[in-house]
């Protein structure tokens, strides 16, 4: 305790030491002692806090373990009461065994003297069942099959619970009862004829559908029988579950799909009007056999069948399905407005579904459109079908000719203007004027279709054309010295972007309606972004390839070696303005975007160099020396960068004035006016943050840890009101960490 104490004094001793360092500071004892006891006040309810809230969890802690000691000591006893009473069960269980083989064996006894009538007679009722499936006594067949097959699941149950893993003896049983298999899909056979031919018998003979529908729902209720058998008892028998209504639908489904193709009895060849002829056998039948399911065939089926809607349902997707194919076929112009006609018109009018005899089970305003939109679309043209897929492969065709011409030895070509550029936007919309123009021909909205999917696609193919893009900068990033002409076939890529959003604007004025400028907002908005994307990530693939050259020359800054006269920043400049020699080959804005995306990164560059803290200034005189070059090379960066933006008004001062005003710091020979200085440097530049402001007293060389640290303490206690036109630089630059721990202890 005693040495605590001693080091605490010291402590407050060094720190009373490091307030009271000038005589002015005496006027400022009372409110130095109010600020300490203030501390020392927090810092002890922080303590009693802390030590209260240590002690409730303690208190709590131990209320838990004494009711977790309480639960063990009663589940203890429970076990041993468990492990007494299982003791004493054993030998119970043991005399038992004996009656549970003889309950097996009479099971199994039983069951075979149940079916042993059955079992002898085996062959007899095959042979009677098939003949009574041959007279179309479908009913009596099915109930001598049901007997079968009700012997052989028993016996094959009987075995399973004796030896489940004795597979001869099930294999012997099933063998035995081989025909019965057979008998079965011969019935299966009879069913679906019936079923096939349902329309037509429910006419004749509805008594032998209603015997069918009586047999499947036999069926289904062994299904469901023997699947929750098998939940319990894990056996099913052969050939379970039959799922005879799921085929039924099947049947119906398969049906009604061939007797809607099957009513185009002429060709294109034999008769001209063979559509039209097609298109109204397909009505007389559909209208038909609703009807006639309506009135008939819903009383063979039982309600829960639903087989009127399950009907309209088939032939809708069936009519659906026809006219599809229908419509993919190379159909005439005439043939074209009577599919049309037929699908938009006719199929919902009196004359079919919308007949009054089919009401109100048939809803025509309910029933979904026999072809989509889009087919629609494509039957208004014949080029329409295969547009899509044309324009996405001429484009793909015109992203590799363009790829091929990156990797080129010799520069892009130039507009009249001087700008690189590749031939990509020419034939790309010079393809879309084409269709348009040919479009136009038949009508406007055919014409406003045919530009939509032109942006559309054009959409797609701008993703495409900035990955491949990406890929370009990538490979060169492997190999600087290759593709030779890099730097201009990117500018070609950035002008690129520019040429198509004016050919897009262009496209939109010349073929779209003012009324559906609203509809192509989104996409033209996707569209210029990507662009934009693609246009930015060009610009600053040329920039980083600036600054790799720069970056020996950006190591050389505030060292030993610029203190002593390097002429690294001319070298810097140098570099920058030949490149921005191949760099006024882009179009604006990109232009201007990249000149002043150089110039920021040139004095981030700057800055971050200084904070890097690779100098320290010994004396006054290095510390004038370092700041008056500072403030020269910010000058040189002022004039390259008013040459390189000479016309486009942009500001190019405000950048620079962050160099120089750090330099003033630096150059400050006053002390004591050090923290006015540094104030005004962080109220002008706000995003300054305490790290960036130790690093450049650390430059300094003369500021003191409490020095550093009083005017850090004193900045983060005053207000700042940042100027709402300052773009934050300071936050782009990271100090190293280590420093700061250390200045700060």
């Amino acid at each position: 305790m005693e040495e605590t104490d001693r080091e605490a004094v010291a402590t407050a001793v060094q720190r009373v030491a490091g307030m009271l360092q000038r005589p002015d500071q005496l006027d400022k004892v009372e409110q130095y002692r109010r600020r300490e006891a203030r501390k020392k006040a927090s810092v002890e309810a922080r303590l009693k806090a802390a030590i209260q809230s240590q002690l409730d969890g303690v208190r709590t802690g131990l209320s838990q373990l004494h009711n977790a000691l309480n639960d063990v000591k009663d589940i203890q006893q429970s076990l041993i009461d468990v492990n007494k009473d299982w003791r004493q069960s054993i030998n119970t269980i043991e005399n038992l065994k004996d009656v549970k083989d003889a309950v097996v064996q009479h099971s199994q006894l039983a069951a075979a003297v149940e079916n042993l009538k059955n079992i002898f007679s085996v062959p007899e009722i095959v042979r009677e069942t098939h003949d009574l499936i041959e007279r179309g006594e479908l009913l009596q067949a099915h109930r001598k099959l049901m007997d079968l097959e009700c012997s052989r699941d028993n016996l094959m149950y009987e075995q399973y619970r004796m030896d489940s893993k004795n597979t001869h003896d099930m294999n012997l049983i099933h063998t035995y009862f081989g025909d019965m298999q057979k008998l079965s899909e011969e019935l299966a056979k009879q069913l679906w004829m019936v079923v096939q031919r349902s329309l037509v018998t429910v006419r004749r003979d509805p008594t032998l559908l209603v015997s069918v529908v009586r047999i499947i729902e036999r069926e289904e209720k062994i299904d469901r029988r023997m699947l929750d058998r098998k939940k319990q008892t894990g056996f099913i028998p052969p050939g379970r579950p039959k799922k005879w209504k799921e085929k039924m639908f099947n049947i119906l489904d398969r049906t009604v799909s061939t007797r809607i193709e099957g009513t185009q009895a002429d060709t294109r060849e034999s008769d001209k009007m063979w559509l039209v002829r097609h298109l109204e056998i397909i009505r007389k039948y559909v209208v038909d056999d609703l009807l006639v399911a309506k009135t008939l065939l819903d009383q063979c089926f039982p309600p829960n069948y639903d087989i009127f809607n399950k009907l309209l349902n088939m032939y809708h997707q069936a009519l659906s399905t026809r006219m599809q194919e229908l419509a993919a076929e190379d159909l005439e112009a005439n043939e074209i407005v009577s599919l049309l006609s037929w699908v938009l018109n006719t199929y919902k009018s009196t004359e079919m579904m919308g007949n009054a005899e089919l009401s109100p089970e048939v809803d025509v305003n309910s029933l979904d459109a026999l072809i989509s939109q889009n087919v629609v679309d494509q039957l208004l043209s014949k080029y329409m079908s295969t547009l899509t897929s044309n324009i996405i492969g001429w484009l793909r065709k015109a992203l590799e000719t363009d790829k091929k011409d990156w990797i080129k030895e010799t520069e892009p070509e130039a507009d009249q203007d001087g700008y690189y550029q590749t031939t990509l936007p020419a034939i790309v919309f010079q393809m879309f004027e084409q269709n348009l123009q040919v479009a136009a021909q038949i009508n406007e909205d055919l014409k406003t279709k045919v530009l939509l999917l032109c942006l559309q696609q054009m959409n797609s193919f701008l993703t495409r054309y900035k990955d491949e893009a990406q890929l370009y900068k990538e490979e060169h990033l492997k190999n600087r010295q290759y593709p030779q002409c890099y730097v201009q076939y990117m500018i070609a890529v950035i002008n690129n972007c520019q040429t198509f959003k004016e050919s897009i604007i262009s496209l939109k004025r010349k073929y779209l309606k003012l009324e559906m400028e609203d509809t192509l907002s989104s996409s033209h908005a996707s569209m210029d972004a990507t662009l934009d994307i693609i246009a930015k990530e060009g610009c600053s693939s040329l920039l980083d390839e600036v600054f790799m050259d720069l970056e020996p020359h950006l190591n050389e800054l505030m060292t030993k070696k610029w203190l002593m006269g390097c002429n690294a920043v001319g070298t810097i400049c140098v570099t920058v303005e030949d490149y921005f020699n191949d760099f006024s080959k882009i179009k604006k804005p990109y232009k201007k975007t990249m000149t002043v995306e150089a110039h920021r990164r040139v004095v981030v560059e700057y800055i971050r160099a200084i904070m890097l803290k690779r100098i320290s200034f010994k004396n006054a005189e290095e510390r004038k020396e370092g700041a008056e070059r500072m403030i020269k090379e910010a000058e040189q960066f002022r004039f390259l960068f008013k040459k390189l933006t000479a016309g486009s008004g942009e500001d190019t001062e405000g950048l620079c004035d962050i160099i120089e005003a750090i330099a003033e710091v630096i150059k400050l020979t006053d002390p004591s006016l050090l923290y006015l200085e540094v104030s005004t440097l962080v109220s002008k530049y706000p995003d300054i943050r305490d790290d960036h402001i130790a690093a450049l007293l650390t430059v300094r060389g003369d500021a003191s840890r409490d020095m550093k640290q009083t005017i850090i303490e004193t900045l983060d206690q005053g207000p700042s009101q940042p100027n709402p036109n300052y773009v934050p630089i300071f936050k782009e630059i990271t100090v190293p960490t280590l420093t700061v721990p250390k200045l700060l202890k």
